[in-house]
């Protein structure tokens, strides 16, 4: 696009909008939303200075497409596991990499096969861009890292910056990995097979642990509880490398303003495009796309609130085509949105996701664990939001940062995925060798530079947030 300078009215770049901006390819909203954008402010409220991109340039080029004061209900946690194999291991809650090895092991010993097909003790995809997400965030969650991509930040520290996977507890992390493949726990396929024949055998309900998120594998999951698997559905579990690190999966990191839509420089009517990003923001919009339509997915009741139908309910949980042939859940991202648990003026809930509701659509497995547990949610065994600060920068991988920058970090991605599989696949002895190869490449290829580099660029964001 840039190339050819063609672009659409309104673009959702995700994490490539540096470069539009550089090409000077975005509009700055500023103006045009103290105009005609009051919905706009009105949802963004005490976010809306975040919307600014930069100390340099406090131009509005983007607003932000993830959820405004969103509130956790459910977690996919560090690791997974089926509902199958913690009721096995007398729903004992998995807390170290340890115990999380232990219940696998003891599981798949007593079922070497499920339903005719060799059990799998673990599964992960990094064929393809899903390696961000099943092999290199679960390196940082499984060490008490908040989800700052492939960074850690320490807050501590006065923001030192450092690339993750050259960081504390890696070594140890990847070791296990690579025990695990050595042992035949981990699947001998993660590092070749494609993305749809990981979800396909998770379908099988062979699949015992997972170490994902469940939007990853959401697909895979609607299948077994159409088949009312229940038991091969996955808890999310607050697994750390030892008992003494916190699993910060229900850390709020604040609101992230790098990703999300713009107005190009080629629309003809940026006035129009305003008004249509601000209707987006009302409370009529939100509602149509979280809900749907009254009387075909949703219902008032006699308190006059919102709720879903039954039948309506079981086709959201069980057809993975729902969003696509409903429209609901389909059109809110990446657009302007109020976040989970937020309440419009009459007490009601903006989207359909609340404590209320999440606790009516657990399923049997689910509710079997909670019982076990003597617990209200799934996500009590975790640590809460209040034993953590609120980021004063969001999270790092949606921040939009300088080119320079991110050449660096594609480099250091390239040779991680890389390494990062020879490691998990070296024969034991030859582990360490591999790994010090590994930390040697990144030093060669500006680590030590980029650290210096996100340093300043956090300290940076802290202070302009902060004013």
């Amino acid at each position: 696009m840039i190339a050819s300078s063609e672009y659409p009215d309104i673009i959702f770049a995700k994490g490539d909008a540096d470069a539009l901006i550089d090409a000077g390819a975005l509009i700055d909203m500023t103006d045009l939303i103290e105009e005609y954008g009051p919905n706009i402010k009105k949802l963004y409220g005490e976010n809306f200075a975040r919307l600014k991109y930069s100390q340099d340039d406090p131009a509005i080029y983007q607003l932000a497409s993830n959820g405004v004061g969103n509130v956790a209900f459910t977690t996919s946690g560090t690791a997974q596991l089926q509902y199958d194999v913690l009721a096995f291991n007398n729903y004992e809650i998995p807390y170290t990499l340890e115990q999380y090895e232990a219940q696998i092991k003891n599981y798949l010993a007593a079922n070497p096969t499920i339903d005719g097909l060799d059990t799998i003790g673990l599964s992960i995809s990094c064929s393809d861009w899903h390696w961000f997400i099943t092999l290199a965030n679960p390196a940082g969650f499984i060490n008490g890292y908040p989800d700052n991509g492939q960074w850690v930040i320490d807050d501590a520290n006065n923001y030192e910056a450092s690339y993750k996977h050259s960081s504390e507890g890696q070594y140890e992390y990847f070791q296990w990995l690579n025990r695990m493949y050595n042992e035949g726990v981990l699947d001998k396929d993660f590092a070749t097979q494609t993305h749809d024949d990981y979800i396909a055998k998770i379908s099988t309900g062979r699949v015992l642990g997972l170490l994902d998120t469940s939007w990853d594998y959401y697909d895979a999951e609607l299948v077994l509880k159409e088949d009312e698997k229940f038991g091969k559905t996955y808890a999310g579990l607050p697994v750390t490398l030892n008992k003494d690190i916190k699993s910060v999966a229900l850390m709020d990191q604040g609101l992230s303003t790098g990703w999300g839509v713009g107005i190009t420089t080629a629309c003809e009517d940026p006035v129009r495009a305003v008004q249509f990003l601000d209707w987006i923001c009302t409370d009529e919009a939100q509602v149509l796309l979280s809900w749907g339509i009254e009387g075909v997915n949703y219902e008032l009741g006699e308190d006059g609130m919102r709720f879903i139908p039954e039948e309506e309910q079981k086709y959201k949980d069980t057809d993975v085509d729902y969003k696509k042939e409903t429209g609901v859940g389909f059109h809110n991202y990446p657009f302007p949105r109020y976040g989970d648990g937020v309440q419009a003026p009459n007490g009601d809930y903006y989207t359909a996701i609340s404590k209320d509701t999440t606790i009516k659509n657990y399923h049997e497995a689910e509710k079997a664990a909670l019982e076990a547990w003597d617990k209200e949610m799934l996500i009590d065994i975790f640590p809460s939001r209040d034993n953590f600060d609120i980021s004063p920068y969001g999270a790092v991988w949606q921040l939009t940062l300088p080119a320079e920058f991110n050449e660096y970090e594609t480099v250091l991605n390239d040779i991680a995925w890389e390494y990062m599989i020879k490691s998990i696949v070296a024969k034991p002895e030859n582990f360490d060798a591999t790994w010090q190869e590994f930390q040697d490449k990144m030093v060669k290829n500006g680590l030590n530079e980029a650290n210096e580099m996100l340093t300043g660029l956090i300290r940076e964001r802290v202070e302009f947030w902060a004013n």
